[in-house]
C-alpha cells in the first residue's frame, strides 16, 4: 500500500476578478473540483460566509478519501484573495486546477507552490502552464 500512497500537497493564493460571496455557490464549486480532479468525497463540502469586519469572505472545506481541501476567499479587498490547500495521497494534476479557477475566478495573479511531501518538503513543477 505504501507504493500507491503520494503525499501531494498543492498550495495556491490568487488575486481574482470574480470573488463569490455565496456559501451555496462555493459548495457547489467544491463538488465540482472534487469531480474534476477525480477524487471522492467523504464528507462536506462545509461552506460559510464570514462577516467580519477585516476578514469577511467564504471560506470551506471538503474531506476527500484521500485527504482534504480548503478555500478562503476575502471579498473586502481589490482584487479578491483567494488561499486554496488540496492534499491528496493520490496523483492529480494542478493544471486542472488552475483551468478551474481561471473559469470561475478569473485570477489576475496566481501563485502556487506544489509540494511532494512523501518523505520531505520537495518542490515539485505543475506539468502544463506555470503562473
Amino acid at each position: 500500500m505504501a507504493d500507491i500512497i503520494k503525499h501531494k500537497h498543492l498550495i495556491i493564493r490568487a488575486e481574482t476578478r470574480k470573488t463569490p460571496t455565496d456559501p451555496k455557490w462555493l459548495h457547489s464549486w467544491l463538488v465540482k473540483l472534487v469531480q474534476k480532479i477525480k477524487m471522492d468525497i467523504c464528507q462536506g463540502p462545509i461552506t460559510a460566509y464570514v462577516n467580519m469586519p477585516g476578514n469577511k469572505g467564504l471560506t470551506g472545506v471538503v474531506i476527500i478519501e484521500t485527504s482534504h481541501i480548503a478555500v478562503h476567499i476575502w471579498d473586502e479587498v481589490n482584487p479578491g484573495l483567494l488561499q486554496m490547500d488540496v492534499y491528496s495521497c493520490a496523483e492529480f494534476d494542478p493544471q486542472t486546477i488552475f483551468d478551474l479557477l481561471d473559469e470561475e475566478f478569473e485570477p489576475v495573479k496566481l501563485e502556487y507552490k506544489f509540494l511532494d511531501r512523501e518523505k520531505s518538503l520537495t518542490t515539485i513543477e505543475a506539468k502544463n502552464k506555470i503562473r
